[in-house]
């Protein structure tokens, strides 16, 4: 799968994107994984959107990161998603690339916490993040913080 990589503070968002970037988290996070909750929760107002785009232009792959202080004290990405049709393409994976990598750039060797659902543990973990934590119930999913360590390349 090509993917065209865009990552966006949320003020240069247009409607449209911001428009797919809910559709696609609805999508797999409320319908999907039948789990309603609050998403718009406040911090994508103070986030880089990270989106990965196929050639038919459908947003196949997410992640929001977040700035210290927003949900860690640490620098974050969250909502990490890919659609249906780009499971199993190596989306995903690139995703993190993408994400670890402006972070890299934008702040620097610095530490990035996650709260992971828990079965995507050794996924996260092929990254270079460690659990950093106990288990905790979160919109009844079962979640793990991880934390990768601050590295220089």
């Amino acid at each position: 799968m090509n993917i065209t990589w865009r990552i966006k503070y949320f003020n240069d968002l247009t409607a449209e994107e911001l428009y797919e970037i809910f559709k696609l988290r609805i999508a797999v996070f409320v319908v999907e994984q039948n789990c309603p909750y609050q998403d718009a929760d406040g911090k994508d107002l103070k986030s880089f959107h990270l989106m990965g785009f196929d050639e038919s232009n459908d947003l196949t792959a997410y992640a929001r990161i977040l700035p210290a202080g927003i949900s860690f004290s640490e620098v974050s990405i969250g909502r990490v998603i890919s659609s249906n049709k780009a499971r199993g393409t190596g989306a995903g994976r690139e995703l993190m690339k993408q994400a670890i990598h402006f972070i890299s750039k934008k702040y620097g060797a610095v530490p990035v916490r996650i709260g992971a659902q828990l079965y995507l543990t050794r996924f996260y973990s092929s990254f270079g993040f460690e659990t950093a934590g106990e288990e905790y119930l979160e919109d009844n999913i079962r979640h793990i913080e991880m934390l990768l360590a601050a590295k220089i390349d």
